[in-house]
């Protein structure tokens, strides 16, 4: 009774949130030809649109497009450096300059991006976001507690912005069955009550950063702390989701895990099913994985997205940094969305050495399984032949294990390689709230 009160009052209160997702389930019934033949005509539409409205596409398509017709394979690539370089002639100028608002990616790298954005991309993405959630089971009015390490995100505006404080933040809590945990720093003291907290609220979803949700299961496990029976999704985002985070989510809280894929300037790029395979939205992006040589010489799948939807900053064949493959075939479990995997990694969390070989972060990831006395970890590439290993940890790696660690990186990584450990109190994450496992130096840049 309770949930269908708050789905009522929501969805008043945002209407066009509703209208979106009604709009993107109704494409989710359409069948797979349907759905791919609905995406070839927006895609040609956002193309035409782009040429016709951006100072940036008016030049840069202009030579590809003949008599409205183009071969899409062959549009140039938007980088982020040309986004930072030509932001405001990616604007279209069907608006009012003084309307859009400037957002910011988390800048892992140590650039933040600069993109445009406005209330109906806002209410877009979170009827996208409304979508995914649905996969688990979780219908609106039923309770999400989120988990959040971007400082902008939970202040006042931000996209989980309303927090207890003051009657009218309780009071959009309450209609938006939804709470938000400002994550960017804790203690373990910290991490506890925020398990408390769970008990206490009595979620159906937790979302969050994947460390954050890592660490807050580990207290959950380590102090036995009993989780609510309403719990029956995990959505992980933000960060890769490894393997270890995923079992020890899953072990705390009782309930599937679900992995997102997405950015800040063009969210909702895909979403785990509850079978556990990762469904492209087609009605959103258009998704390529396109093989290409890195600087090293080294093969890898660049994922190149465009978006749909995005009418006031169009980004078509966008180089987002990641990598991974599509799949052919279809899940069992009727979704008609195409299929995909990813990497575990972004181009700056790849190890170099002086002999140009490219390490994969997920061998250095391997290199700690079993150590149950760390916390936090990150790998960092001080130079081509200088590894640090940063830890948070109850009590320092054994004489043997350090030996074994750098024979491995010896025998596996670069003979010339050195390996340098800190033990701290914190490991930094980035400016939205990140942490990275493994940094690589293009990452340092």
């Amino acid at each position: 009774m309770i949930a269908r009160l708050r789905h009522w009052l929501h969805r008043r209160r945002h209407p066009l949130r509703y209208a979106h997702l009604d709009a993107l389930l109704r494409a989710q019934a359409l069948r797979r030809d349907e759905l791919l033949a609905k995406q070839q005509r927006e895609l040609a539409d956002i193309v035409e649109f782009a040429a016709a409205h951006t100072p940036y596409y008016a030049e840069t398509l202009s030579p590809f497009l003949k008599d409205g017709r183009f071969d899409f394979n062959e549009l140039p690539v938007l980088h982020k450096d040309d986004v930072t370089r030509h932001l405001d002639d990616l604007l279209v100028d069907t608006v009012d300059r003084n309307q859009p608002k400037i957002g910011h990616t988390g800048g892992s790298t140590g650039k933040p991006l600069a993109f445009w954005y406005d209330d109906a991309k806002h209410e877009l993405m979170r009827a996208g976001m409304m979508r995914s959630y649905r996969l688990s089971g979780w219908r609106p009015g039923q309770k999400i507690l989120n988990f959040w390490g971007a400082r902008q995100d939970v202040v006042a505006g931000g996209v989980f912005g309303a927090q207890f404080g003051d009657f009218n933040a309780f009071i959009s809590d309450f209609v938006a069955a939804e709470h938000t945990i400002a994550a960017f720093e804790y203690t373990e003291a910290q991490l506890v009550e925020w398990a408390r907290f769970i008990q206490r609220y009595r979620p159906v979803l937790l979302q969050g950063y994947a460390s954050v949700l890592a660490e807050v299961a580990r207290v959950v496990i380590d102090n036995r702390i009993p989780m609510p029976g309403t719990l029956i999704g995990v959505y992980s985002t933000a960060e890769v989701l490894t393997d270890s985070q995923r079992q020890r989510m899953q072990q705390a809280f009782g309930c599937k895990v679900f992995n997102q894929y997405g950015s800040r300037e063009i969210p909702n790029i895909a979403c785990e099913c509850r079978l556990g395979r990762m469904h492209v939205f087609t009605d959103m992006v258009m998704l390529e994985s396109v093989p290409q040589k890195n600087e090293t010489g080294s093969n890898e799948n660049r994922l190149l997205v465009t978006s749909l939807t995005n009418r006031l900053m169009p980004m078509i064949r966008y180089d987002i940094g990641d990598s991974g493959r599509l799949l052919d075939g279809e899940c069992d479990c009727g979704l008609p969305f195409p299929l995909m995997e990813m990497d575990l990694c972004r181009q700056n969390d790849l190890i170099r050495t002086p002999s140009g070989k490219t390490v994969h972060p997920s061998w250095f990831n391997r290199l700690l399984y079993g150590q149950t006395q760390i916390r936090q970890y990150q790998w960092v590439q001080r130079g081509l032949d200088r590894l640090a290993l940063n830890l948070v940890a109850s009590r320092p790696l054994s004489i043997e294990t350090l030996a074994s660690l750098e024979a491995s990186i010896h025998r596996d990584v670069d003979a010339q390689m050195t390996l340098e450990v800190n033990y701290l109190d914190e490991i930094p994450r980035t400016v939205s709230g990140k942490h990275r496992f493994v940094i690589g130096m293009t990452g340092r840049m």
